[in-house]
């Protein structure tokens, strides 16, 4: 029986086998980049972790362990440090100067935020835009650059060595980021939602009071963790600002501290991991929040 011939020329059985060839998966290429890209990861971690075991390793050594060996793990572990951290009373001035600053110039910045970033998504108005890219184009300025500006106007009204000169800065240089922030956070909320409550008589502060700030409680969260991190580890502007010690806020008080034991590097390390824990604290809780307030609005959306 001879093989019947396609109009191709092909005999039935070739036009057979080719239509029955399999034709599986593509083997995949991007193998080598995967692996690459997780091992520029692996090392992106193991260098960030790096400086933080070096902190807690040698906090937990005597002086003599540390001498012995600098970089491994201590043989005995020894919490005589975080008591002489600890000792005489002024850890926790500074502590509570951190805290004073940092409560204070985060929720100063929310609230001028929230007005403005309500302002500029719900509000129509004559350079809105304008006003926001100005606004937001300062968050590219240096710190620096603006020191000597502002510690000559404070001083002209006697707030320099002040906690509300140094909060106004603080807030000051925070508020442009959270501005932007919630200037994008509100746009994204129906528009239908602020509609209604207008409908039913609300006013535009009511309606930010009760009706986006509820709803914005993982921008708002992100915003307090954001900027308390960076209030509470800066040590230029506190420096410039702050002359006397006992104003000094942690991050300061720490250098010195550091400066001062820097014959025993056990202690100083015990002092830096304590001044990081209030920090590493708001950040977990802001993230079970953030996390808390995802899954609220998805429920409800």
């Amino acid at each position: 029986m001879s093989d019947r011939v396609d109009p191709n020329g092909e005999t039935g059985t070739a036009a057979t086998k080719d239509i029955a060839r399999p034709t599986g998966p593509k083997p995949s290429r991007g193998k080598p980049t995967s692996v690459l890209t997780h091992a520029i990861l692996l090392v992106s971690v193991f260098c960030l972790m790096l400086p933080l075991y070096f902190v807690i390793s040698t906090a937990l050594k005597t002086r003599d362990d540390y001498s012995a060996d600098k970089i491994g793990l201590p043989d005995t572990l020894f919490t005589g440090n975080f008591t002489t951290a600890l000792r005489g009373g002024t850890f926790f001035l500074w502590l509570g100067n951190s805290v004073i600053l940092t409560v204070g110039a985060v929720v100063l910045s929310l609230v001028v935020s929230s007005l403005a970033a309500f302002a500029f998504a719900r509000m129509r108005f004559f350079g809105s835009n304008t006003l926001l890219a100005a606004v937001t184009a300062l968050m590219v300025i240096p710190p620096i650059v603006m020191l000597v500006p502002l510690f000559l106007m404070l001083a002209r009204v006697y707030l320099i060595g002040t906690y509300p000169g140094a909060i106004l800065v603080y807030a000051g240089l925070v508020t442009p980021f959270s501005v932007y922030f919630l200037t994008n956070f509100f746009r994204s909320i129906p528009h239908e939602i602020v509609e209604a409550a207008f409908i039913d008589g609300a006013t535009s502060l009511g309606v930010l009071l009760r009706i986006l700030l509820p709803l914005s409680g993982p921008a708002l969260a992100t915003l307090v963790v954001v900027n308390s991190v960076y209030v509470w580890n800066d040590l230029l502007v506190a420096l410039v600002l702050l002359p006397e010690e006992e104003m000094y806020p942690l991050m300061i008080g720490i250098t010195i501290f550091g400066s001062r034991y820097n014959t025993d590097v056990p202690v100083a390390m015990a002092g830096m991991l304590l001044a990081s824990i209030p920090m590493l604290l708001l950040y977990l809780a802001g993230q079970r929040l953030f996390i808390r307030g995802i899954v609220a609005g998805a429920l409800k959306g």
